[in-house]
């Protein structure tokens, strides 16, 4: 009889990590999906002042405009030609269509309606134009 219950005292003393990596794999999962990723223009452009400046959301497509009429989208310069081609590129990635434009106030005028209409002949209308809140 004593050799019966000393067979029966051994436990599974092992802990199971299967549900715990199952959790952890799909909190990954969601966290990737739901992630919004912002293309940076890439340089620093002195923006013109406005009073009736607003805060807005992140948007995530950023495009810059230098001083000398220089074009950045995605830390790289390109022609007034391919903002469309570039532009429909960085949509077909993004979830939010949104777009900010950091323009120089050196920058000439034409330019920024040029690449506004590039914008739009790609298919997004959601476009902002950033500027510094006066005091």
């Amino acid at each position: 009889m004593r050799r019966f219950s000393q067979k029966h005292h051994k436990e599974e003393t092992e802990i199971n990590l299967t549900p715990m990596l199952d959790v952890v794999f799909i909190m990954l999962i969601f966290f990737i999906v739901t992630t919004s990723f912002v293309k940076e223009a890439g340089i620093e452009v002195n923006r013109p002042s406005a009073a009736s400046a607003q805060q807005k959301g992140a948007a995530n497509i950023l495009i810059a405009i230098r001083n000398n009429n220089e074009i950045w989208i995605d830390k790289r310069m390109v022609d007034i030609r391919s903002v469309r081609a570039n532009i429909e590129r960085l949509k077909a990635t993004n979830t939010q269509n949104s777009i900010v434009i950091q323009s120089d106030s050196e920058s000439k005028t034409g330019i920024l309606v040029q690449v506004m209409d590039q914008i739009r002949l790609a298919g997004i209308f959601n476009i902002s134009i950033s500027t510094l809140k006066e005091n």
